[in-house]
């Protein structure tokens, strides 16, 4: 039985809400006030807890900071009137999963904790498309929380991050679980189309509206319509077609390259990016008035290095997923193997620790995951120093490193970057040290030819 702790001052709604909740199987504990509910928190065991705002001795906002210093995990929902509406937003930027305004029926409140018992179980862990992100930790609890809250709307969300966190795992959680979520998600990644062919791609065109334009073609705006549309790393997009961008979020219609018409559109728009968009903005590179339309909502995801609560839990699960899908029998992970893991920085965060276990669980063929099968996926400094190894030449003559040309060590190295950026050339060339045009001849040297 899912177990609920009412907390308010005034007997009537304490009754009122207990026989709402009974009636639907909930367990029910009633408190007068923030203390008295602490003092019964103790007993442990409750899903959620609802909680008034107005209260004499400790009021709501203070009753919210105490539980989630003692239980991160329980979802608190706030009971608030009219004038303390602010208040209430301030309190689910604190933890709060929602909050309910007074007067309110039953029948709001009854859905209203059953979403909330939803978003719990989906903050200690969501999955979209086979992927996952636990959020065991008290600050991605929070940040699930209030994408909840954002996906029960339809403001515009930008989600802010470094390479690597998950900013598009967070934008189809975002999708999955609104109103929306049976109809289409579209993904546009800025970085990966070159402008000359961005426009199109987002706006369709009509036939002959450009040269190769032999037939009239939808955009993604269009196919996301009814849906969501995700425009990833929206910092890389042309500042010329950031106005057109605009104009579609203000006007909800698009119109084709070529057409002599609008197309209406119902449609949620998610940005992601992993810059300073004030820094962009100030320095002339992002459009301020498109900023603040796409800045409704605001999320950003720590680095990993920032999720130590997370990380053995990440760490188990990735062990878990690869063991499964390389039908290995690794049932545990050496103390040293963790404490190896706990210290890394991880650059590249969650995408960065995948890959590094993904190939230590190839490597192990034991039963324990041991430090020294992670010591591989260090860089080749590290992990001589770590393994106070003797000169390159002595390891290279005795046949434990392949013998590679310089081509084929620099195509290795470009490839390996791409695949971290997820195919952005310009943070790719920012890494490398090179170019963005030579990156590219590079990559048409390599046979990875990139339009534009």
């Amino acid at each position: 039985m899912k177990k609920v702790l009412v907390v308010d001052d005034e007997p009537a709604m304490r009754l009122a809400i207990e026989e709402a909740l009974t009636r639907k199987g909930y367990g029910v504990v009633l408190a007068e006030d923030g203390r008295d509910g602490l003092q019964k928190l103790k007993d442990g065991g409750f899903g959620m807890v609802i909680s008034d705002m107005n209260m004499p001795r400790m009021g709501g906002m203070e009753f919210l900071k105490e539980i989630k210093k003692a239980s991160p995990q329980v979802p608190v929902l706030l009971i608030t009137a009219y004038g303390t509406i602010q208040k209430a937003v301030e309190a689910v930027k604190e933890g709060a999963v929602d909050f309910i305004l007074k007067p309110f029926t039953l029948e709001a409140l009854e859905e209203t904790v059953e979403k909330a018992f939803m978003m719990n179980e989906a903050a200690t862990g969501f999955e979209t498309k086979g992927k996952a992100m636990l959020a065991r930790g008290r600050q991605m609890q929070r940040l699930v929380s209030m994408a909840m809250v954002a996906a029960s709307s339809d403001a515009t969300v930008l989600i802010s991050g470094e390479s690597g966190t998950g900013k598009e795992l967070l934008a189809r959680f975002i999708h999955e679980t609104s109103p929306r979520k049976d109809n289409p998600f579209v993904a546009v990644n800025c970085a990966s189309i070159p402008d000359s062919l961005l426009e199109s791609e987002l706006f369709g065109h009509e036939k002959g509206a450009f040269t190769g334009a032999h037939s009239s073609r939808q955009g993604k705006f269009e196919l996301a319509d009814k849906g969501t549309i995700l425009l990833d790393e929206i910092s890389e997009m042309d500042f010329k077609l950031q106005a057109k961008l605009l104009r579609v979020i203000q006007e909800k219609e698009v119109e084709r390259l070529g057409s002599r018409g609008p197309v209406p559109l119902d449609i949620r728009i998610l940005a992601t990016t992993n810059r300073d968009m004030k820094k962009e903005v100030k320095e002339g590179r992002f459009r301020e008035d498109l900023y603040y339309r796409l800045n409704i909502f605001p999320l950003t995801l720590p680095p990993l290095r920032e999720r130590g609560e997370d990380i053995r839990h990440l760490a188990e699960h990735f062990v878990k997923k690869f063991n499964a899908k390389y039908m290995r029998r690794i049932g545990d992970v050496s103390p040293e193997a963790f404490g190896f893991i706990m210290n890394q920085e991880w650059r590249g965060n969650i995408r960065e620790m995948e890959n590094t276990l993904e190939r230590a669980v190839l490597l192990c063929q034991g039963k324990t995951l041991e430090k020294e099968h992670l010591m591989p996926c260090q860089e080749p400094d590290e992990a001589r120093e770590e393994e106070h190894a003797g000169p390159i030449h002595d390891r290279t003559d005795s046949g434990s490193a392949n013998l590679m040309t310089l081509w084929e060590m620099e195509k290795g190295l470009i490839k390996k970057t791409m695949g971290e950026v997820e195919g952005n050339r310009t943070h790719a060339a920012r890494i490398l040290g090179i170019s963005v045009r030579t990156l590219r001849n590079k990559l048409k040297e390599y046979g990875q030819v990139l339009p534009g």
